[in-house]
């Protein structure tokens, strides 16, 4: 049985409540975490609170044994392996923070070791799949050739779906058919659109982009209303082309992403070409990719060999 939300039934103290919640303002003033990240720690930090009641202790002065039991107490409960990496980093901001604020001298977190997570593979769809998926916009609309332009684009270059939709007319270079990107770290790097993207391109701000609104606008792709297209709203677009195309599972624009870095290492692509093509900083982020690459192949063979 399951109990990773299973903690101590003691609630954490009043005071212990107020520093949480000091901690948290900090944290969302200084670094601009997410509510979803600040939910997180706020119940990760309430458990062990709560926790410490029992024991006759707070967390201003809770020690390493304390933090070490805990720690042996939700894993005996069953706690998951993310959950419990989650867990470790936030004791070990928290009581690094409590240090900085002056609240204790020594930081009893210090020596959590936090555990390794197994990388979970990119899910990356076949070319037939992606071949279906590229032909599901209505090529009669002015819609369905600004969906299918975003659709080959996403797919011949890489693009996480942030730099997609935040694409603006002068990053684009039909001349040369290359696309200059910003992505993380503020890093520029130039992505090849490939014959295909180019061309659906063209059509579409030639044909479509000035019947869903004459009204100049930075942003390349927009919508009906003449604004931006939104991640969210690209995101249902995808979703209901895979339905259409007959694409079983969860179907995201990341997953475009993942299928082409994938089908590239298939057709023999240098890893490191991909590498810049996806704009990772570290090569180990790309390598993920041979093992997707790798298990497609053996499937492959698994079906099509005789001895296999």
């Amino acid at each position: 049985m399951d109990r990773d939300s299973d903690n101590d039934s003691s609630e954490a103290s009043a005071s212990d409540q107020k520093l949480i919640a000091r901690f948290l303002d900090q944290a969302w003033a200084e670094r601009g975490l997410a509510k979803a990240s600040l939910s997180s720690y706020g119940a990760d930090l309430r458990g062990l609170a709560g926790w410490l009641v029992s024991r006759r202790n707070a967390l201003a002065t809770a020690d390493r044994g304390l933090l070490f039991d805990y720690l042996s107490v939700r894993h005996g409960a069953g706690m998951k392996p993310r959950s419990g990496a989650r867990l470790v980093s936030t004791l070990k901001q928290f009581y690094l923070w409590a240090v900085e604020q002056g609240l204790r001298s020594d930081d009893p977190a210090l020596d959590l070791a936090t555990p390794k997570l197994p990388r979970s593979l990119p899910k990356a769809i076949t070319e037939s799949e992606v071949e279906a998926l590229l032909k599901a916009p209505d090529l009669d609309t002015a819609l369905g050739l600004r969906d299918k332009a975003m659709l080959e684009l996403l797919y011949a270059t890489g693009l996480r779906v942030s730099e997609l939709v935040g694409l603006r007319g002068e990053q684009i270079s039909l001349a040369q058919g290359v696309l200059r990107v910003r992505g993380k770290g503020s890093k520029e790097r130039l992505v090849p659109l490939g014959d295909e993207a180019q061309h659906w391109i063209e059509n579409y701000l030639r044909e479509a982009r000035p019947q869903l609104h004459p009204r100049p606008e930075p942003a390349l792709f927009i919508t009906q209303r003449g604004t931006a297209m939104t991640r969210q709203g690209f995101w249902l677009l995808i979703k209901r082309y895979a339905m259409l195309a007959g694409i079983r599972g969860t179907l995201s624009p990341h997953t475009l992403r993942h299928s082409f870095a994938t089908h590239l290492l298939n057709h023999g692509a240098d890893l490191r070409v991909v590498q810049l093509l996806l704009g990772h900083s570290d090569l180990s982020t790309t390598q993920i990719y041979t093992h997707v690459a790798r298990e497609g192949l053996k499937a492959m063979h698994r079906k099509h060999h005789p001895r296999a």
